[in-house]
C-alpha cells in the first residue's frame, strides 16, 4: 500500500521531493518512491510505498491548479496514502493570485485539516526560514534574484504576508525558538494555532535538523506542506512504525545518444552553461527567431545529432534584463508557449531518432519535455546532484532524464549527469 502521496506543482520539484523520499533519513533508507507524470488512470504498482504526481499547475490559473490538485489528492487516496504531501518550490514561486495559497486552502478543506505546515526551507540550497522570512543564502528573498523571475517574481521575503495575499484562510507563525526546543513543542504550537483559526503555517527552519523536528511533528498529519526537505524525515515515521523496511532500489544506467535542453534564466543555470560551453558544443536560441518561426525543432534536432558524443546543449537561457525586455515586447505567455513548444517538439523527435540520455534544466522546460514525451511513470534512482535524481522509464527502450531546477546544481553539473545516466 502506497503510505506518502506529493502533489507536486512542477516536474523538477516532484523528482526533487521523490529522491528525498527514496533516500530519507542517513543509514536508514527511505521508501520505494516512483514519479508519476501527471495523474495516473490506473492503479499504482503494488511495490510503491511513495507516489510523486508530477503536475505542471505552478503557472496556471488557480482554479486550474486547484482542481488538478484535487484529482491527484483523490487518486492518491485511493492508492491507500495516509499523508498528503503538497510540494511547491523553495522560494515559493508564486503571485498575488497563487497558486500556493489557493490549492494549500483546497487540500486542507478536502481533507478536513485545522492546520497545515507550510515549510519551504531548504538549508542545502541555501534556502532558509527565520521569524517567517524566507532566505536564499544571505539575502532575503526579494534581494536574491528571484525578484527577476520572468513568470513569478518574488518581492517581498515574508511568507506570512505573501500567504495572506493567496489565502482565504488565516495564516500562521511558528518561530525557530519553537522549532528549537523539539518535534512536541512544534505539535503543541500547531494545535494553539488551530485552535486560534489560523489555518496554513509558516514554520521556520535554518537547518537540516529543524527539518528533521519539523517532519517527526508531522507523524499522522494528513496534510503536510513545502519544499523537499520538508521529506526528509517522513519517511522515518512509517519505517519507526514497522509499516515500511527502508530501502532504495538502484536504476540501471541507459546507454546510447545523449542531448541537453535548457530553458532556465536563472543566474545558476547561466553559469553551468558557460563552464559546459568550455569543452562541450553549445547552441543559443534567439528568442526572436523562435517566435518568427526562423528556428524550429529541425535545427535543434540538427546541432544535436551533428554533435553526438561530445555532450550538446541547447539553451534559451538569458540576463533577467534581456528576458524582460523580450517580454514587454511579445508578452511573457506567448513567448513561454513558442519556447516549451519547441523544446516538447524538439525532445519528442530526438527520442524518435534514437536519443535515450536527456537532461533537463528548467522547471517549465523540463514540464513541457516530459509531457511531450508522454511518459506514464519513472523510477527513481541515484542523487546526480542536491534534489536531482537520475530517472529511468519503462518499457522496452527506456529513456534516462535529469531534470534539473534553475538554481540546482554545481557548475559541471550538465556533463556530469549525462554520464551517471
Amino acid at each position: 500500500m502506497m503510505l506518502i502521496g506529493v502533489i507536486a506543482d512542477d516536474f523538477t520539484g516532484a523528482s526533487d521531493i521523490a529522491v528525498t523520499l527514496s533516500k530519507g533519513l542517513e543509514g536508514e533508507g527511505g521508501l520505494r518512491t516512483t514519479q508519476y507524470l501527471g495523474v495516473p488512470s490506473g492503479d499504482a504498482d503494488a511495490t510503491v510505498e511513495a507516489g510523486v504526481i508530477a503536475l505542471k499547475s505552478r503557472s496556471l490559473p488557480a482554479d486550474e491548479a486547484v482542481a488538478q490538485s484535487l484529482a491527484a489528492c483523490r487518486w492518491l487516496q485511493e492508492q491507500g496514502c495516509q499523508q498528503i504531501i503538497f510540494k511547491y518550490c523553495s522560494t515559493f514561486d508564486s503571485t498575488d493570485e497563487g497558486n500556493i495559497g489557493p490549492v494549500t486552502d483546497a487540500l486542507a478543506a478536502h481533507l478536513d485539516v485545522q492546520s497545515v505546515v507550510m515549510c519551504p526551507a531548504f538549508p542545502a540550497m541555501g534556502r532558509t526560514l527565520y521569524q517567517g522570512h524566507l532566505f536564499v543564502h544571505d539575502k532575503p528573498l526579494n534581494e536574491s534574484g528571484m525578484q527577476h523571475h520572468p513568470l513569478t517574481p518574488m518581492t517581498d521575503a515574508d511568507l506570512r504576508r505573501v500567504l495572506a495575499r493567496q489565502s482565504k484562510n488565516r495564516v500562521g507563525h511558528i518561530a525557530w525558538q519553537t522549532v528549537s526546543a523539539g518535534s512536541r513543542a512544534v505539535q503543541e504550537a500547531l494545535a494553539a494555532q488551530a485552535e486560534e483559526g489560523r489555518v496554513l503555517v509558516i514554520v521556520d527552519a535554518i537547518s537540516n535538523e529543524d527539518l528533521t523536528t519539523i517532519g517527526h511533528a508531522c507523524r499522522g498529519a494528513a496534510l503536510v506542506t513545502g519544499g523537499s526537505g520538508i521529506a526528509r524525515a517522513l519517511p522515518h515515521n512509517f519505517i519507526a512504525e514497522g509499516r515500511a523496511q527502508g530501502q532504495r532500489a538502484g536504476v540501471p544506467q541507459v546507454s546510447g545518444a545523449e542531448a541537453i535542453l535548457v530553458g532556465s534564466c536563472s543566474g545558476a543555470t547561466r553559469g553551468q552553461i558557460a563552464e559546459h560551453e568550455k569543452q562541450h558544443p553549445v547552441l543559443m536560441i534567439e528568442v526572436k527567431e523562435v517566435l518568427s518561426g526562423a528556428t524550429g525543432p529541425q535545427q535543434l534536432v540538427d546541432f544535436i545529432q551533428a554533435h553526438q558524443g561530445q555532450a550538446p546543449l541547447v539553451y534559451s537561457s538569458g540576463d533577467p534584463e534581456a528576458v524582460r525586455q523580450l517580454q514587454q515586447e511579445y508578452g511573457r505567455e506567448k513567448i513561454a508557449e513558442a519556447l516549451d513548444t519547441l523544446f516538447g517538439q524538439t525532445a519528442r523527435q530526438l527520442v524518435a531518432e534514437g536519443v535515450r540520455r536527456l537532461v533537463v534544466g528548467g522547471g517549465e522546460t523540463s514540464g513541457a519535455v516530459v509531457s511531450a514525451l508522454d511518459l506514464d511513470a519513472l523510477t527513481i534512482g541515484q542523487e546526480i546532484d542536491t534534489g536531482v535524481p537520475a530517472m529511468v522509464s519503462g518499457g522496452e527502450r527506456p529513456i534516462a532524464l535529469a531534470l534539473k531546477s534553475g538554481n540546482f546544481g554545481g557548475k559541471d553539473f550538465f556533463a556530469r549527469a549525462l554520464n551517471m545516466l
